[in-house]
């Protein structure tokens, strides 16, 4: 990301099914890319995709990581993720309780 800093994020990525968002998570959070992922079950999305409207129901990861370790949580991402063009995208975290967002920093590389 361009002017990269140091600071909290979150990253929202959808999944197709539950099992293969928690395969993802995993990886993420046992790399030290993540310190946490949360899985959303049953989120409905309604999309373009290939010039026809889609519209299906998918899971969302809420993950917790530092701006630095985005391109490597993209490129995981990428590795493990079914879809040709998966959603991820990046939140700036503006504040949060500092005991929590200490332990984010702890438990990422």
């Amino acid at each position: 990301m361009p002017g990269q800093t140091d600071k909290e994020i979150v990253i929202f990525i959808t999944a197709p099914n539950e099992d293969e968002a928690a395969r993802i998570a995993r990886s993420l959070v046992e790399a030290r890319l993540a310190a946490c992922a949360n899985i959303v079950r049953n989120i409905r999305s309604i999309y373009t995709w290939q010039g026809s409207v889609q519209d299906d129901t998918e899971v969302l990861m809420v993950v917790k990581t530092r701006e630095v370790l985005f391109e490597a949580v993209s490129a995981r991402v990428r590795e493990l993720h079914s879809y040709d063009v998966p959603e991820i995208i990046a939140l700036p975290i503006i504040d949060g309780f500092p005991d929590y967002l200490n332990w984010l920093r702890g438990s990422t590389e």
